[in-house]
Formats: structure tokens, C-alpha cells, sequence
């Protein structure tokens, strides 16, 4: 994709995040996200056919996240760390930025929709980034050789989405971030050596 395209499409997608937390989805209009992004309506119908079609956008606004906390891992970092680290961030950034009703709308959607679903989209940088770090963990002895790379990274991206629905479900009562810091670990002690 151009620069330029990816700009356009960048503003589009900034814009709309900042105001369905602002102002929620329901009264979030196309208008409105046009005009907050400084493009156009063609622009917008360009990248989008309609305001749910952003609802997809926000796994790729965690990849922003995931390619900003991939540049602040140390890189002595134990490899079963690296990842609590990557979710308590992530979790972090959900719980003080993202409206919940969003990501309930998103985890709905993701449900019934037929085809390409971009929480299980193998080419994002998460599920990149994620098999990195067990490649190179399995290779320091950090983690069991025991279950495949894929596997693992399975497992790491099942809990995280099993922890978000948890919270979805229970309206938001507790804070995303403490709750995966307590469960996290031990629904993943066995990856661990």
C-alpha cells in the first residue's frame, strides 16, 4: 500500500478510535470521523464500507501497540516474562483507552462473521512478534520444546481473548490488566521450563 494511502487510512482509523471512545460508537457518526481525520467522505468509503467495518481496525490498533512495546523488550528479558510483559501492556491500554462496549461490539462481531475474522489473522504483527519470541525462547531452553511454536502461541492468544470475554461478560467489573497478572501465569506455567 502507498505512503500516502496508508496515511489516509491511518487518520481514518486514529480518528474513529478516538471518538468512539470519546463519544461512543452509537453516536459516532461517518460525518464526524471525516471531519476529526481531515479527509474525505470518499476517502473513508474507500477503506471502509461502513462504520461496523472499523470494528475490525481495532486488532490492527493493538499491532500499533504491540510494534511500539516490541522496540522496550530487554533483551535479556526470561521469554515467559516478555510475554506477561506484552499482555499486562496490552491489557493496560484496554483498560484506561479503549470503550468496552467497543471491544464487547468487536468480540460479537468476530462470533458471527463469515470469512476472515482479524482477531485469528496469522500475517498481524501480534501473531508475528508472538512466534518470534517462542522461537527464540525454545532456542535459550526458556520454553517447553514440548508443544510447537504454534501452539504456544495459540494458547498465549486463546487466554487473552478468553480473559477479555471473562471481562466483556462480567461488564467490566474488574480491571483487565490485575485480573490477566493473577490468572495469566498460571494458565500458562506449563509453557515455562
Amino acid at each position: 500500500m502507498p505512503k500516502k494511502s496508508r496515511n489516509t487510512k491511518t487518520k481514518i482509523v486514529s480518528a474513529a478510535w478516538e471518538l468512539f471512545y470519546k463519544n461512543g460508537y452509537d453516536d459516532t457518526t461517518v460525518d464526524d470521523i471525516v471531519e476529526l481525520s481531515g479527509t474525505s467522505k470518499g476517502s473513508f468509503y474507500h477503506y471502509f464500507e461502513s462504520k461496523d467495518a472499523l470494528l475490525d481496525s481495532l486488532a490492527y490498533l493493538f499491532d500499533e501497540k504491540y510494534e511500539e512495546l516490541a522496540g522496550q523488550i530487554p533483551p535479556d528479558m526470561h521469554s515467559f516474562d516478555v510475554l506477561l510483559f506484552l499482555n499486562r501492556e496490552l491489557f493496560d491500554l484496554i483498560d484506561n483507552t479503549i470503550d468496552q462496549h467497543l471491544i464487547a461490539k468487536l468480540y460479537s462481531a468476530q462470533l458471527v462473521k463469515k470469512g476472515e475474522k482479524s482477531l485469528l489473522d496469522n500475517d498481524r504483527f501480534y501473531f508475528k512478534l508472538l512466534r518470534r519470541i517462542v522461537t527464540e525462547g525454545q532456542e535459550k531452553g526458556e520454553l517447553t520444546a514440548e508443544l510447537t511454536v504454534n501452539e504456544i502461541v495459540r494458547l498465549y492468544a486463546m487466554c487473552e481473548r478468553a480473559m477479555i470475554a471473562e471481562w466483556c461478560m462480567a461488564e467490566w467489573s474488574f480491571s483487565l490488566k490485575h485480573y490477566a497478572q493473577r490468572i495469566l501465569p498460571v494458565l500458562l506455567a506449563e509453557i515455562k521450563k
